[in-house]
């Protein structure tokens, strides 16, 4: 491993741009190469992040001898496609979320990084965030006694357009795929995987989730309320329940940086850890330090939980009859 970790990106969308944004920053990482469709937009992308190796395919990416590790930020249904091609060119990946369009090609996914021994991480990146680490410490300490239930939203109102991803079925488009895996994550991380799921949703005029809303229950009888939508804006903010009070995380909650502890008879208690960069830092440095220690897969983002939050995604499409073009092709 050299002494800063080299990235390539693949992919020079919305989502690429921030993550190498944040990146750039970063004394121990390098923007090395970067994989477009076109030798124009690599070359724009390039020029934008002084990055020397542009590429007009991702196969010419993937097999870049000098990468340490390759970016994935295409639309969700290219994810597996992908993954696949720089597993089989030797690349370690860190996939932006969701890791895949279904838990089939998750697990897919996961067995060729695992046969050629590569490591692989879902992009959740505010599972990394200071404030995340900050509150499964508390939780772990027991500060509001035992956590009964998670609710959570995560809603924007995005002007419709049938021909943008978010409204297209055949780039994985709706809701849940793409703010629901927040509250969904987020749940997964503090109750564990859920026995039950149920679920209703709006299904627009192109046939994806619009708004949604989903109940998990879990063995110990712990629940979690979840919502999301990509045509109604919601508070975004987030509560975690106790038997000893509650934990509010402020407004976006997916971006963490303010929250208040609440316990009976007492004063809130206020706790703002602000970023230090961009957030996507956090992530890029668990990729940094797993690769550093030879690890194939991260202790904050485990592959089983990626795998288990994708089958509950599959679980609530099941029950509002959404299914996505590529998948009557598995």
């Amino acid at each position: 491993m050299s002494e800063k970790i080299r990235w390539g990106i693949l992919g020079t969308g919305n989502i690429a741009t921030s993550f190498a944004t944040g990146v750039a920053t970063m004394p121990d990482a390098e923007l090395a190469a970067v994989g477009s469709r076109s030798q124009a937009t690599a070359d724009a992308y390039g020029d934008q992040f002084n990055i020397a190796r542009r590429y007009a395919s991702y196969a010419e990416l993937a097999h870049d001898p000098d990468l340490d590790v390759i970016y994935i930020a295409t639309p969700h249904s290219l994810h597996l496609e992908n993954m696949l091609l720089c597993f089989e060119a030797g690349k370690p990946v860190l996939c932006e979320k969701p890791f895949t369009i279904n838990a089939q090609q998750a697990r897919q996914a996961i067995e060729q990084a695992r046969q050629r021994k590569l490591f692989a991480m879902e992009a959740t990146w505010m599972r990394f965030t200071p404030m995340m680490v900050e509150i499964r410490k508390l939780l772990a300490e027991g500060v509001i006694g035992e956590v009964r239930m998670v609710n959570a939203d995560f809603g924007i109102r995005v002007d419709y357009d049938p021909k943008f991803r978010l409204f297209d079925p055949q780039l994985g488009g709706g809701g849940l795929l793409d703010v629901g895996i927040y509250p969904l994550s987020l749940a997964q991380m503090i109750l564990g995987t859920p026995t039950q799921v149920t679920g209703l949703a709006e299904l627009g005029e192109t046939g994806v989730d619009e708004q949604s809303a989903c109940v998990l229950g879990y063995a110990g009888g712990e629940l979690a309320v979840l919502h999301s939508a990509i045509r109604t804006e919601t508070p975004q903010e987030a509560t975690i329940s106790g038997t000893e009070g509650w934990i509010r995380i402020h407004s976006p909650w997916w971006m963490p940086q303010v929250m208040s502890i609440h316990k009976p008879g007492a004063a809130p208690q206020t706790v703002e850890i602000p970023f230090e960069a961009d957030g996507y830092t956090y992530e890029a440095a668990e990729v940094h330090r797993c690769l550093r220690e030879g690890k194939l897969e991260s202790e904050l983002m485990p592959l089983a939980e990626t795998v288990a939050t994708m089958e509950t995604m599959d679980t609530l499409r099941g029950q509002w009859g959404l299914k996505y073009p590529m998948e009557s092709l598995l």
